[in-house]
């Protein structure tokens, strides 16, 4: 990598740190990032190389923090408007309006898209084969909507459709091709890894803009759920008190609403709501970058506490872990809502700063998690060598092995750094370098293990 790589690389992650100020805008940004192109150019001149003009450019602009509470005192009205108001006029804003468009637009396409297997006669209600078509392909009916909006908002080139496209096309073919058992294990199986598959792969990749393989990218993707993730239950909340007053109004007069609301407003405005969900995000994204932090802030010491006391409890009580379908699902979403908040956490954290007290209580979370994890494997390994494998049972020990492994490294990494033997962009790099394995094991609980298991 040439220096001057270097520095654009440098410039580029001041940059996407400073995005993140919920006080400054874009334009603010681009005014700043000017700024500070003329300063270091000016001390290159004057004989200073790229990495000392970096550092000296930098300081003279000023801290991030100290340059946010300038913009703060400023121009403290902004954090209000800019959730509603679009910016000022001029090209900035009619891409915005251009991309507000194209969300409602697609938003209504994946409704309409939910309903369309009705006219076939296909109504989830009829009975359990109509009911596996709509758990398989469910991810389908709204997911290519969503790669369909973020093609347009990265204008990505023709040639960048081609991978997604190839898997949406494999996701179709396994989701109704495969011959699945209504109720069985391995429909369940391929309806929950289907949509991960597509998310990590498709998804992961039309958003870092046919990049995948860049680590800032791929961090910039690893941020993305947890923002959609707090506008979408935001959205939820307010679908919820509109569905109430829906049905409220209307039995007022004698009519019931209910069954409309089942059957058109619930399901219509969930698929509808990804798409306006990932929109706010990527449009509000100076506000809410800074919300999720916070809220990692505050569930990892909770999340610690309560594996601690499992912990000890389980010790204390001497019982194992139940392995029942339910309860393994439970544990493998406990464990990887831990791992999103490691990765969250991770990938708010300033690189650049001291390790601070913060970090160990991660790494608490993560020690616990991983003893969780050890625990959990025990008794899955105690129980599949009296009874067997089964699917469900195969795919939860597959993947509590994955988070075993990447919490353990995790965990090694974070140690290190703790102790200042390694920098902190080595733990970043471990998690983005990390997501293509679950992506991978993804693919083949919901491709491979349907045709292992004899479709059971």
């Amino acid at each position: 990598m040439t220096k001057e790589e270097v520095l654009e690389e440098r410039i580029g992650e001041w940059r996407s740190y400073l995005r993140r100020r919920q006080a400054i805008r874009s334009v603010d940004v681009e005014e700043l990032e000017d700024h500070l192109r003329s300063r270091i150019e000016a001390l290159r001149e004057a004989g200073l190389d790229e990495d000392e003009a970096f550092l000296v450019a930098v300081k003279r602009v000023g801290s991030l923090d100290s340059v946010s509470r300038e913009f703060a005192l400023e121009y403290t009205e902004r954090l209000w408007k800019q959730l509603v108001i679009p910016p000022e006029a001029g090209g900035a804003s009619l891409s915005a309006r251009r991309d507000a468009f194209a969300a409602v637009a697609l938003a209504v396409a994946a409704a309409v898209a939910l309903k369309i297997p009705e006219l076939f006669g296909l109504r989830i209600a009829d009975d359990d084969a109509v009911a596996s078509f709509y758990l398989c392909n469910i991810s389908l009916f709204v997911l290519p909507f969503l790669a369909g909006f973020f093609v347009l908002t990265r204008r990505l080139p023709r040639s960048g459709w081609y991978a997604p496209a190839l898997a949406f096309i494999a996701a179709a073919l396994i989701a109704n091709l495969l011959p699945f058992k209504p109720k069985g294990q391995t429909v369940v199986l391929t309806a929950i890894h289907l949509p991960i598959a597509l998310w990590l792969t498709a998804i992961g990749f039309v958003y870092a803009g046919g990049r995948g393989r860049s680590h800032q990218q791929r961090m910039n993707f690893v941020r993305f759920p947890g923002e959609w993730f707090i506008y979408y239950t935001l959205i939820a909340l307010g679908g919820g008190v509109l569905i109430f007053f829906t049905v409220f109004v209307f039995e007022a007069i004698g009519l019931n609403a209910q069954q409309a609301v089942a059957e058109w407003m619930l399901p219509c405005g969930a698929a509808g709501a990804v798409l306006i969900a990932a929109w706010l995000v990527e449009s509000k994204q100076s506000v809410i970058e800074n919300m999720a932090p916070v809220l990692t802030l505050l569930f990892t010491p909770l999340f610690a506490v309560l594996l601690l006391v499992f912990v000890a409890a389980m010790i204390w009580t001497g019982n194992a872990i139940d392995v029942r379908r339910e309860v393994l699902i439970g544990f493998d979403l406990l464990l990887v809502l831990v791992l999103g908040l490691l990765l969250y956490a991770i990938s708010a954290r300033d690189s650049q700063a001291v390790p601070g007290r913060f970090d160990g209580l991660r790494l608490l979370l993560v020690l616990c998690a991983l003893l969780v994890d050890l625990l959990a494997l025990w008794s899955m390994v105690a129980r599949t060598s009296e009874f067997g494998f089964s699917p469900n049972k195969t795919a939860a020990l597959g993947l509590n092995l994955l988070l075993l492994v990447n919490l353990g490294w995790s965990a090694v990494l974070y140690v290190r750094f703790l102790a200042k033997r390694a920098p902190f962009a080595r733990l970043e790099h471990w998690q983005t370098a990390y997501l293509p394995a679950y992506a991978v094991w993804a693919w083949i609980v919901a491709a491979v293990f349907p045709i292992v298991f004899g479709y059971r």
